[in-house]
């Protein structure tokens, strides 16, 4: 009884539970669970845009740099990874990509031959084209069936087509996967991942339209080629056929590709390289400075070239003295006849003892020679730098030497005799030659600059056949030794092509050949560009200007009588005289 009154007795800390507050007691906190569910949801998805880790302001510039960052960096592992495709090309696997390059251009790499680099378009991508391997079904259906070459081409140009829109889709997947994957390895947001895949894609097309808008179809004319040098004549073709088939060079990349099968072939199909019998070939060569070396490169061009005439614009000594003279004996023995002018370090003494050597023409104060047809005339350097006790006269000199030159061209001209090409070793000598000689051909520089002046003549500077010499060793980079092939045409003597060759420096191994064209034997040229190409500039009027008031001897494209623009001029310190 005690236990059951006590019981319920109320407790003194607890109000009594009456029924009518448990009634009102559930619906109050059945209603009240919604907005307890809804303050914990907004707590925990609280935006992040107040502050960042360490209290610092959220910046949306920040955020959208790195996600550009983010998409780049992936569009590119992209690319890098999964971006090569096979693509089955004639007879030919090869592997297509696209790379990110600051220049552009396609690159075409043929094992062992080297590489084919062309100025196809000006984007932030490269088309790396690598011929992996010649299929050996496809190819001995080729060598069965040797009348299938003639449709080769046809089918290499399909296959191209085929394989750079697939590479196209292939790059598109490419790039939105590795900008994707990386910004959700990043941000670990599936929202910035979609963003960084679209964008990356909208990247891709920007490239893709700017590849387009600058694209060069012409590009496959000049190409610069790579790696063996005795392949590179063959596999670019010879001047003529670049000249005067203009139609099969538009197909030179699948020209290249069946020049390559070949190649690949069994010897009794190698086709051999034939040199155009019509075409006149020209060396030039510059400043040897004393590099035994460049004797064995001359030889090797003369027999793999077939040259027809050496020319020298001298600097081919350092010093000058007598005790050098034995370096000149092999210019009796390259295998084409030798035309030297002498240059700023080359001494009368070195002059004298060329005169008398062998198959060696010395020209001076504007004498002329006729060698393989070609007219040539030229004028030795009137200063001797080697010689400390005489003071440097400067450019003013070497005009006074290039009008020595420019009176002989006269001459030559009104005799009904005129010269072809015009030899000066300083190039501001070589200038007064504008108008009086189609080609004029100078050193000195130790690089290449080719340009075409005012009155039409086109000046070609050779860079350093001997890699600026044994002083070369003094620099931090070895100078490269470069040469050019020159193509003349054996009737106009008018320059039709020319290959630029560069080699590798003192410890480098690298070879390179270019062709270009002149402008007038483009595609496209207009029937009058050509039919002026054939004719001579006229002798200019006695008492008329070189150039009209107010304009500049080099004006920046300026478009000569032969149609052309000269937009990359040599400037000297001042325009030449009126004669």
């Amino acid at each position: 009884m005690a236990r059951a009154a006590r019981s319920r007795t109320p407790h003194p800390d607890r109000p009594p539970r009456t029924p009518h507050r448990l009634l009102r007691a559930t619906p109050d906190g059945v209603r009240a669970l919604p907005a307890a569910v809804r303050r914990a949801y907004r707590s925990r998805r609280k935006p992040p845009t107040a502050t960042l880790p360490g209290g610092a302001p959220h910046r949306p510039l920040r955020a959208a740099l790195g996600l550009l960052a983010v998409t780049v960096l992936g569009a590119w592992l992209g690319l890098l990874l999964i971006g090569s495709l096979r693509v089955p090309v004639g007879p030919m696997d090869t592997s297509m990509a696209l790379r990110p390059s600051l220049t552009g251009g396609t690159r075409i790499t043929v094992a062992p031959l080297g590489d084919l680099e062309l100025s196809s378009h000006h984007a932030p991508v490269r088309l790396d084209v690598d011929v992996d391997r010649l299929d050996p079904v496809r190819s001995q259906a080729l060598v069965d069936h040797p009348e299938r070459f003639a449709g080769l081409q046809d089918e290499v140009t399909r296959d191209v087509g085929r394989g750079a829109r697939r590479l196209a889709l292939h790059s598109c997947v490419a790039v939105a996967s590795g900008a994707a994957a990386l910004s959700l390895a990043v941000h670990r947001r599936p929202r910035r991942a979609l963003a960084a895949g679209g964008l990356a894609l909208t990247l891709l097309a920007a490239c893709a339209g700017t590849a387009y808008a600058t694209w060069n179809p012409r590009s496959v004319l000049e190409p610069k080629f790579s790696g063996l040098l005795s392949s590179a004549p063959s596999v670019v073709g010879n001047a003529r056929s670049i000249v005067s088939e203009f139609h099969v060079y538009q197909k030179e990349l699948a020209r290249l590709v069946t020049n390559v099968t070949k190649l690949y072939d069994a010897t009794s199909t190698l086709p051999a390289y034939q040199p155009d019998p019509t075409t006149l070939r020209v060396l030039h060569v510059s400043d040897l400075h004393l590099n035994p070396a460049g004797w064995g490169i001359i030889a090797s061009l003369v027999k793999q070239y077939r040259i027809n005439v050496i020319i020298d614009t001298g600097d081919t000594m350092d010093h000058g003295s007598a005790a050098e003279n034995h370096f000149l004996d092999p210019a009796s023995s390259l295998g084409a006849p030798y035309v030297w002018v002498r240059g700023n370090h080359d001494s009368r003494t070195t002059q004298r003892y060329l005169t008398h050597r062998k198959h060696v023409t010395v020209l001076d104060n504007g004498a002329v020679t006729r060698i393989a047809g070609i007219r040539i005339a030229g004028v030795g350097d009137p200063q001797f730098t080697p010689d400390r006790s005489v003071v440097a006269a400067g450019d003013p000199a070497e005009r006074t030497a290039g009008g020595r030159l420019a009176d002989a061209l006269r001459t030559q001209r009104l005799a009904g005799t005129p010269v072809d090409i015009a030899l000066a070793h300083n190039p501001a000598a070589a200038t007064e030659a504008d108008g009086l000689a189609p080609l004029a051909l100078a050193g000195h520089l130790h690089h290449r600059e080719i340009t075409t002046l005012p009155q039409g003549t086109r000046l070609m500077v050779e860079g350093s056949t001997g890699g600026g010499g044994l002083r070369a060793v003094q620099n931090k980079k070895p100078a490269p030794v470069q040469a050019s092939v020159l193509y003349l045409d054996r009737k106009t003597k008018r320059l039709q092509a020319w290959d630029e060759i560069t080699l590798g420096g003192l410890g480098l191994s690298r070879a390179e050949v270019s062709r270009h064209l002149p402008r007038e034997n483009r595609p496209g040229a207009t029937p009058a560009l050509r039919s002026a190409s054939l004719h001579r500039p006229a002798l200019r009027p006695p008492g008329r200007p070189p150039f009209a008031p107010g304009q500049g001897l080099f004006a920046p494209h300026r478009v000569n009588r032969f149609g052309e623009r000269s937009s990359h001029p040599i400037c000297f310190s001042r325009p030449r005289r009126r004669r």
